[in-house]
């Protein structure tokens, strides 16, 4: 938590720092940068793979919860089912997943990251990592620990209608 004494000083340095640009005013503005940096630095990092961000992040659900539905698997990462859908055949195309009908209703696609999948995220995690961490270098450690705690206040706290779902826990 941040101490009550060092508040003015931050308070000084984000007035500082607006001075600049009124954009530094707007979090929308700011959120939109981070992910653009994020992106370009995981691009970076895991280039010799060919994966994206979205796809890794649902190879990684599946690794974490196993065989999904296609509708769990899109709330499970925050995605609009007709993205997932989208991106599904994809990876099944590269053989990183496998899907299939359900026995109980006919209607709904099961989804499992395929040992080639497990193997790739797996491969994938030091890169990953590299890009993860360099996206917020620039913090200290306890203000990196601060930046989590504050984005996932606002993640959990935020449900938006007209915003796709997110139910990891």
């Amino acid at each position: 938590m941040i101490r009550e004494d060092s508040l003015p000083l931050l308070e000084a340095e984000l007035a500082e720092v607006q001075q600049h640009s009124v954009l530094y005013s707007r979090p929308g503005f700011l959120i939109r940068r981070l992910h653009q940096i994020h992106g370009g630095l995981f691009l970076e990092e895991t280039s010799e793979f060919n994966i994206t961000p979205v796809q890794y992040s649902l190879m990684s659900a599946l690794l974490e919860q196993g065989e999904l539905d296609q509708n769990s698997l899109a709330m499970a990462i925050g995605l609009e089912r007709t993205t997932v859908a989208e991106v599904l055949p994809r990876l099944e195309a590269r053989g990183l997943i496998e899907r299939r009908q359900s026995p109980l209703d006919g209607r709904v696609k099961l989804v499992r990251l395929a040992r080639k999948g497990r193997t790739l995220v797996q491969r994938m995690q030091d890169a990953v990592e590299r890009a993860h961490a360099r996206t917020i270098e620039h913090l200290t450690p306890a203000e990196r620990d601060l930046f989590m705690l504050m984005m996932i206040r606002i993640v959990e706290a935020s449900d938006v209608p007209g915003v796709a779902p997110l139910r990891n826990r």
